[in-house]
């Protein structure tokens, strides 16, 4: 069982957006069709079924099994790439860069958390089948963003020159880097088995797609899990109409941007995650994915002199759909219009431009999915969790910034009264009879309580940090303590799930560390898991 599980609202780590949305606020609904609870995926693997037609899954099939053939996959990802031809199969799917070994904890998250739906599934739908599948972003162009991760406080980088879709990048410049790491694993049988599982993925395959197909196959291939790679000709010919709809209507230009607007009228305080663009296509080529844009008649693709009328550009789009790719706008109906899905499961940043991409699908006729915040967690050694209780530290303290949690820890052990509060609405209540006087005088009077009520609270606050500073300064062995735990949980002041690499506990732990998430995450428990390790 967790430690603990709080609310997303609690931990100070989560947008007001997405908290309100795991907690369904009902302004909210127009922005989605279905809140995912296992009772409403009935409405949407019907609406699915009618939707996705057999031709589409015979491509599907083929596609995955081709991706497939360089890999022994395990029975249960073969059985369940055919089951895919099945009228009654369908997928749930999340997706991620391709971080060098996953990057982030949050990584394994979103996989286990999509493996656990589609267990539940399973068992409340026993006559359908349900595949977990996960989607490489390999048309992004960020190296920037997946060409590092962090392992025992270290940063683990490759550097090289890049252009184009990364999941195209060669492998051959990793050699230097692969040593680097495995050099500081140790001796382990744990450590034996990652040097492997390193070497096997990033020296044993060509680019950076088949690497990380391979470490995600490797970690969750027998759990049924099946990785796809939407860079594929024969996917993209099904997404034609999809692409030709936007280079004449920019259906999403306007769609999106009206969401956006109602987003914000919803709630002034919500935060629109991306805008979209007149055209939302970057052409892809060897070495290049640049932006496509339309001036006047003309569609160019910037930073480069390929040109293109309309006619010229729909028949490079029928004749060569491959070399099309859509932007984090028409990227998730894209996923949507291949795929027989039902639920998308990602972080807070993705499922926020989710939301806003209901009435774009709508526009184009595909079936919005049920939408799901994936398992967020924080793990806790046995000697961290000695550590809390002998500093008497409750788990929920420990999800506030740094500054704030040593003032509040300060605060409940001090014995000095270092809160002035009850002081200060003392004063306020005093205060309150000067105000009613004022106001039966002249303006100048009224400006001066109102002054000097002011510079009081001040010197109260004032005095409040003084004290503060000096009890911290009493019991500094306890203050250094609290930040070192801090950091420990907390790295750079982030949430560890967005900061450190898998690795790192499975080098302690091996298979039993992957097996321990899989029995403890529940996916429709939207809270954020405190876990004991």
């Amino acid at each position: 069982m967790p430690i603990d599980c709080i609310s997303f609202r609690d931990t100070a780590y989560v947008s007001k957006l997405i908290c309100d949305y795991v907690e369904n606020r009902s302004e909210l609904q127009p922005l989605y069709h279905r809140f995912p609870t296992l009772e409403n995926f009935k409405a949407q693997l019907e609406a699915k079924q009618t939707e996705f037609n057999t031709e589409k899954r015979s491509v599907l099939v083929a596609a995955l099994s081709h991706q497939y053939r360089e890999l022994s996959p395990s029975k249960m990802a073969s059985n369940a790439i055919q089951s895919l031809a099945d009228n009654n199969t369908f997928t749930v799917t999340t997706g991620h860069q391709l971080n060098l070994l996953g990057g982030p904890l949050y990584f394994l998250y979103k996989i286990i958390t999509t493996i656990n739906l589609a267990k539940e599934l399973q068992q409340k739908y026993p006559k359908n089948k349900f595949v977990p599948v996960f989607w490489m972003a390999s048309e992004d162009h960020d190296f920037d963003e997946i060409n590092h991760f962090h392992f025992q406080n270290k940063r683990f980088q490759w550097t090289q020159q890049s252009s184009g879709a990364v999941g195209e990048l060669s492998t051959s410049g990793l050699t230097e880097f692969i040593q680097v790491f495995i050099n500081v694993l140790g001796n382990s049988t744990h450590a034996i088995a990652l040097k492997k599982l390193v070497k096997n993925a990033y020296a044993d395959h060509s680019d950076l797609a088949s690497a990380t197909r391979y470490l995600v196959h490797t970690l969750f291939g027998s759990e049924g899990l099946l990785v796809i790679d939407g860079n594929d000709s024969t996917l993209k010919r099904l997404f034609i109409p999809q692409m030709t709809s936007e280079l004449t209507s920019q259906l999403a230009f306007r769609s999106v941007s009206n969401t956006n607007k109602e987003l914000l009228k919803i709630d002034a305080a919500y935060k629109v995650q991306v805008n979209p663009r007149e055209l939302n296509l970057f052409y892809l080529k060897e070495n290049l994915r640049e932006r496509i844009v339309k001036k006047e008649s003309t569609y160019s693709v910037i930073n480069t002199d390929i040109t293109w009328d309309l006619v010229g550009i729909l028949e490079e789009v029928n004749l060569h759909p491959e070399r099309f790719s859509p932007n984090v706008i028409m990227r998730p109906l894209y996923q949507e219009s291949i795929l027989p899905n039902l639920c998308y499961i990602g972080g807070g940043g993705e499922l926020s431009y989710w939301l806003q991409l209901k009435s774009y699908f709508e526009a184009e006729h595909i079936q919005f999915p049920n939408l799901l915040h994936r398992n967020s967690v924080l793990l806790i050694s046995k000697k961290q969790h000695q550590k809390l209780d002998k500093l008497r530290v409750s788990v929920s303290d420990l999800f506030q910034n740094k500054q704030l949690f040593i003032q509040s820890q300060i605060k409940k052990t001090s014995k000095l009264p270092i809160d002035l509060s009850p002081q200060k609405e003392q004063l306020k209540q005093q205060f309150k009879h000067l105000h009613l006087i004022a106001s039966q005088t002249d303006k100048s009077f009224k400006g001066a309580v109102s002054a000097q009520e002011k510079k009081q609270i001040k010197g109260l606050e004032s005095l409040e940090k003084r004290l503060l500073k000096a009890e911290k300064k009493a019991h500094t062995d306890y203050v250094d303590r609290l930040e070192s735990l801090h950091l420990e949980l907390f790295p750079n002041g982030s949430l560890q799930e967005r900061t450190v690499n898998f690795t790192e506990f499975y080098l302690e732990h091996g298979d039993a560390f992957m097996d321990h998430l899989k029995s403890e995450l529940a996916p429709l428990n939207q809270k954020f898991h405190v876990l004991a390790l």
